[in-house]
């Protein structure tokens, strides 16, 4: 590739890796490249070769790189054409970028594990830009510190809690709500008049206080008195049973739309989950999804329910108390307020730090939750090799840390609450003194002293609640956020409206100079071009980890190549629609998955709605029928959770009738004889016969003798197609696979001379 070709590619690409630098340093790393030149990469490392903290910039452009130190150091220039190799090497603790060059000493970098991943992309850039390939670099690096604040996030690429925008999330939410417009407006409705029945009591005991208990005009008679006592106290009954009425229709509206939001965001979420790719699971744990489906949800329904509607009546009673305390004695209220700023300050201050501790908790949680998952669901692994008592200290060291979290957090909430109620005590003794006085001079009635008195500490109260609530929302928010982060992923592209539509294939699927990493700097498969004619039997053939599941991982485009393109009929799988392609695909693992329920519906899941005689037909082709009904319950033989209650070959040829039912165009088998006995591979291989004829199929086999009647195989090493050809030809030949077959035949003898 030409110099100026090269420069073109890479100005197509997108910046992916460009961190600003700041200060002097932004001036020197900009003096560091001639102007002209593209900037690819620019990233900083964060040790210096002593192994010190340090900051030191990587530049790259299409002709140079450039290591820039934050010191006085003199920079290093290095042109393209003079790199070697460019490779990074794993340290105790964090990793060296080594820039290899023809005739000079090698240009290290030092970094540590935090950001060992960046420097894994430099090195493929400068790789691809050395050979002249395309440049490509991964746009999903891992985050482990908030891009706003820099602080560490609670997971990789998670939500930073303390930079949540509050608001925005609160707007998203109650959006969720809109369908429910009737309720709302009842439930403000309900807001209102709960507020006005809670304020309107210690008005009502102030005038029973001035006009009937002590009359301050001394005027009235006592008949007068007496009727006005009845009326106040019928007024107290009236108001009462008017705040339980509005109560009861707040609190039933408020938990039904909480309910019912929350249900609405966990189906969106589950329905997310269910059409983001592999990709997307790859990088995350199942037990940290299942925490957004349950912890996080709840942490919002609660906080819907229960903190929600506590803002929302105590702001408006808070509102509403302040002005009828300035009403009734504006020198009181400053005196009663003075204790509030106080409270509204070490609320904030120590539930800022309560956040931390929540955080560990949180984390602790997860951790707890994960490693439990994990020890359950390889019970057998455990038992196998009586690992019981290690799992339950695990699990102890676990739930103690879990414990030790939540005394801590018990500690520090005392502590708090203590505080309060000193600096509220202050407030209660200002009140009683100074309003005291103006009582005894005639200033303030007695009845205004105790109104004020009742509505001082409806202020108190919420107050001190305060910050706690907004440690709630900022919780509920982030699992909110971690919610959404899901619902606005990306996934996979089943409605795309430019996809072309096949409901019918021939099966040719052509492989065009493809390459692909799960790592995008770690390729697994290097330019495989192959071309399948339709129903050809194509063997998939080499040593672990060569390759063969990923090439059919990207038939059924659960991963999209990184470079070059795979065709079926022609047509580039990414132009193809999604549910047409995979509906033409039929796939058999070595492990089939089995979902809880009945033979019948198992099987039927290839094709919903499909009758129990179609299901008896695959069921025969796929030698399982005899085994079914042999059954007690027949077809209606409840599988267990993954297929547990069928043996390994029952759950092979239920896998088998299940693709058969889908009917595809293309199969692939993936070591789909490799963990049965010989009877039963029998068994399967006939039935394997029946399913290839007149499909395209791709097979991986573990024995390479069950290959041979393959149209071809393909010989897979180091993720390149080292060799192609039939059973016959590549014996012959003598090369990687019949060396493959003499070790497999050695180790064969081995086992039979030891048994």
């Amino acid at each position: 590739m030409s110099e100026t070709t090269q420069s073109d590619t890479c100005s197509a690409m997108p910046r992916r890796l460009v961190e600003s630098p700041a200060g002097a340093v932004a001036d020197r790393v900009e003096a560091a490249v001639p102007e002209g030149e593209e900037i690819l990469i620019q990233v900083s490392a964060d040790l210096n070769p002593e192994g010190r903290f340090d900051t030191r910039w990587v530049v790259v452009t299409p002709r140079r790189v450039v290591v820039v130190p934050a010191g006085d150091e003199p920079l290093q220039s290095v042109p393209v054409e003079q790199i070697r190799r460019a490779r990074t090497e794993p340290l105790v603790g964090g990793g060296r970028l080594e820039i290899e060059r023809f005739g000079e000493s090698t240009v290290e970098v030092f970094y540590t594990d935090t950001v060992a991943a960046k420097f894994s992309e430099v090195a493929r850039g400068l790789e691809q830009l050395r050979q002249g390939q395309p440049f490509l670099v991964n746009p999903q690096l891992e985050r482990i510190r908030c891009t706003q604040c820099g602080r560490l996030l609670p997971e990789k690429d998670g939500i930073c809690p303390a930079c949540i925008r509050k608001w925005s999330t609160l707007k998203r939410i109650s959006g969720y709500m809109a369908p429910y417009k009737v309720r709302a407006v009842v439930l403000a409705v309900a807001s209102v008049v709960t507020t006005l029945a809670e304020l309107a009591p210690p008005l009502v005991t102030r005038r029973l206080i001035d006009d009937v208990l002590v009359p301050t005009d001394g005027v009235a008679t006592m008949e007068q008195r007496l009727s006005l006592l009845g009326l106040l106290v019928l007024s107290l009954i009236g108001l009462r049973v008017v705040s339980w009425l509005a109560e009861w229709v707040h609190g039933w509206i408020v938990v039904w739309l909480g309910a019912q939001a929350t249900a609405d965001i966990r189906s969106q979420l589950y329905r997310r989950l269910e059409m983001l790719s592999l990709q997307f699971y790859d990088k995350r744990k199942v037990g940290a999804l299942m925490s957004r489906v349950t912890r996080d949800s709840g942490r919002l329904q609660d906080f819907l329910v229960d903190g929600l509607p506590y803002l929302v009546i105590n702001g408006m009673m808070i509102a509403g108390i302040l002005g009828f305390l300035l009403w009734m004695s504006w020198r009181l209220t400053i005196y009663a307020m003075i204790p509030v700023p106080f409270m509204m300050v070490w609320g904030v201050i120590f539930w800022q730090r309560m956040r931390r501790y929540f955080t560990r908790w949180g984390q602790a949680w997860s951790t707890l939750t994960d490693r439990t998952a994990e020890a359950l669901s390889g019970i057998r692994v455990v038992k196998a090799f009586a690992q019981e008592q290690r799992e339950i200290e695990t699990f102890g060291r676990a739930n103690r840390k879990v414990s030790e979290i939540g005394i801590t957090t018990s500690v520090n909430r005392t502590v708090f609450f203590a505080t309060i109620s000193f600096l509220t005590g202050f407030g209660v003794l200002m009140v009683w003194l100074f309003g005291g006085k103006e009582v005894m001079s005639g200033q303030l009635t007695l009845g205004t002293l105790l109104a004020f008195y009742s509505y001082m500490w409806m202020v108190y109260g919420p107050l001190e609640w305060f910050g706690q609530v907004n440690s709630w929302m900022t919780r509920a928010f982030a699992g909110a956020e971690r919610v959404f982060e899901v619902i606005d992923t990306d996934p996979e592209a089943y409605e795309d409206p430019q996809a072309r539509r096949m409901p019918e294939m021939e099966g040719r699927v052509t492989f065009r100079d493809v390459t692909f990493g799960y790592d995008k700097s770690k390729p697994v498969l290097h330019n495989i071009t192959v071309d399948v004619q339709p129903g050809e039997m194509i063997g998939l053939v080499g040593r672990s980890g060569v390759g063969k599941t990923t090439t059919i991982n990207l038939i059924a485009r659960f991963y999209d190549a990184d470079h070059g393109a795979i065709e079926i009929d022609g047509v580039n799988v990414r132009q193809i629609s999604l549910r047409d392609l995979r509906r033409q695909i039929g796939i058999v693992l070595q492990e089939p998955v089995l979902f809880s329920g009945t033979i019948a519906e198992n099987i039927g899941y290839g094709r919903p709605g499909a009758g129990l005689p179609d299901i008896m037909e695959v069921s025969r082709l796929a030698n399982a029928h005899n085994f079914i009904v042999a059954k007690p319950d027949g077809y209606e033989t409840q599988v267990g959770e993954h297929g547990g209650n069928l043996s390994g070959g029952e759950r092979q040829r239920v896998a088998i009738a299940r693709a058969m039912l889908h009917n595809p165009r293309i199969l692939i088998l993936d070591e789909a004889t490799s963990s049965v006995d010989v009877e039963t591979e029998k068994q399967i291989q006939e039935a394997i016969g029946r399913m290839t004829e007149g499909r395209t199929t791709f097979a991986i086999a573990h024995r390479l003798s069950t290959l041979r009647h393959a149209d071809r195989l393909m010989v897979l090493d180091g993720g390149r197609v080292v060799e192609m050809g039939t059973h016959a030809e590549l014996m012959a030949s003598r090369g990687a696979f019949y060396n493959l077959v003499e070790m497999q035949q050695a180790a064969a003898q081995i086992i039979a001379i030891a048994e």
